[in-house]
């Protein structure tokens, strides 16, 4: 009966005299080993070890003949074919009749299945914690009932904090007083009903600076459906809450300007005569010169605008009539609403010009010239438009629109002096403000 319960277990039972010579192998030590028991009985115990363990069976034998049973231990054996095997040993003594240790018994199992399983789940512990601590997110787990018993390294290098003071409901420690409560009361609520869990609220960092969160939190169920625990993640939202008030206050901005940019259009087409026969022409051109600006302001993300560059934008609809005119002047910024009046003005005058003024024939000029005198706050700002070569001038009998456009819209927008002159040999418009005023 003992024999056939030693053949059929699945660990390996050796029987060997106390110098090591193996006295008794069963079946599952052949199919471990890989030695059958016609070849093995008789060797030495030591055939089984790796030269480098070999001081394992001395500390045996030295065990075992005092009487003492060896406890178990994993080590490594060695197969037939020389291929290592991870087996837990226990050895103890084989009495006679008069208690004396005359031999010992060794009992082997093979751990490769066991081992290989811990194996996979510590690579499975690593892969997680390296995925846990290196994501974007703050991330915890929480039992059934809400309890939080792991966060990842980012939420402790993000808060400065320790398990120790985090665990279970510590986290309120670095929610914003403003925010605690109500967020406490929310998943809480959601703990109770299973329900996935979503929030927005600002965490204190470990140096004192409180960003948004938009947080979650989703339950993890077995296979009837319990909850088991709780996965959560807090993402920063501070940089997209920002950007989304920028964008809710660039809106805001865009509506108004585009109401402004109606009110002018309709003033245009209001104070234009409807009565000359170019009516339509001439608010096309002004609009279109007003569409010119708006394409700068764009661009320069409605910030200040170059002198230059707000008047090359109004000369382009002149075509050939460009290379008549001539800009100098410093690198001077115009605020957007500056630019918007002399940008009117100057489509104004490079119209003027090319029907009736210099830029009429070929041999007419256009100089623009402006620069700053003083600084600081006594800071004036000048800029003029001076024609030459074109046909005589002589001031228009009655003023249109176009004159409200190049005299009363800067004057009034800027708080501007405007100087202008019809001298015979061309016409000259001055433009003289406060520096503040335009920059």
């Amino acid at each position: 009966m003992l024999a056939a319960i030693v053949e059929s277990s699945d660990d390996a039972i050796v029987g060997k005299t106390l110098d090591g010579r193996i006295l008794s192998w069963n079946a599952a030590a052949e199919r471990i080993f890989g030695w059958p028991a016609g070849e093995i009985i008789g060797r030495n115990v030591r055939t089984l070890i790796p030269a480098d363990r070999q001081d394992e069976e001395d500390a045996i034998i030295a065990s075992i003949s005092r009487g003492e049973r060896m406890p178990s231990f994993e080590t490594v054996r060695q197969r037939k074919d020389g291929s290592l095997v991870n087996v837990a040993v226990t050895v103890s003594p084989v009495r006679d009749a008069e208690g004396r240790v005359v031999a010992a018994s060794k009992i082997a199992r093979d751990m490769s299945e066991s081992i290989s399983i811990q194996n996979r789940l510590a690579l499975s512990e690593e892969r997680f914690r390296l995925l846990a601590d290196n994501m974007s997110q703050l991330a915890w787990i929480a039992d059934k009932d809400g309890w939080i018993f792991w966060y990842n390294q980012r939420w402790f290098d993000y808060t400065g904090t320790t398990l120790d003071q985090m665990e279970g409901w510590g986290w309120r420690a670095v929610h914003h007083p403003d925010h605690a409560d109500r967020v406490v009361e929310k998943i809480s609520q959601h703990f109770a009903s299973g329900e996935d869990w979503e929030d927005t609220f600002p965490l204190r960092s470990a140096e004192g600076e409180w960003r948004w969160f938009l947080s979650r939190a989703k339950p993890i169920r077995d296979d009837k459906g319990g909850v088991i625990c709780w996965f959560g993640t807090n993402t920063d939202v501070t940089e997209m809450r920002e950007a989304e008030a920028q964008i809710e206050l660039l809106l805001q901005e865009v509506n108004h300007r585009s109401k402004n940019m109606l009110a002018v259009v309709q003033s245009l087409a209001r104070r234009s005569d409807v009565d000359r026969p170019d009516f339509i022409e001439r608010l096309e051109q002004r609009i279109r010169g007003l569409a010119a600006n708006q394409d700068v302001l764009v661009r320069r993300a409605w910030s200040r605008i170059p002198v230059r560059e707000m008047v090359e934008a109004q000369l382009r609809s002149l075509g050939e009539a460009q290379a008549q005119i001539t800009c100098e002047g410093p690198e001077v910024k115009l605020s957007p609403s500056a630019a918007e009046a002399l940008a009117m003005a100057f489509h104004e005058m490079g119209t003027n010009a090319v029907k009736y003024g210099a830029l009429s024939v070929p041999e007419g000029l256009v100089a623009i010239r402006w620069r700053l005198e003083g600084e600081g706050k006594e800071t004036r700002f000048r800029i003029e438009w001076v024609e030459s070569g074109g046909p005589p001038v002589r001031e228009p009998e009655r003023k249109g629109f176009g004159s409200r456009i190049i005299v009363d819209v800067p004057r009034v927008k800027l708080d501007a002096e405007i100087v202008i002159e019809y001298a015979p040999e061309g016409f000259r418009w001055v433009l003289e403000c406060a520096g503040p005023s335009v920059l």
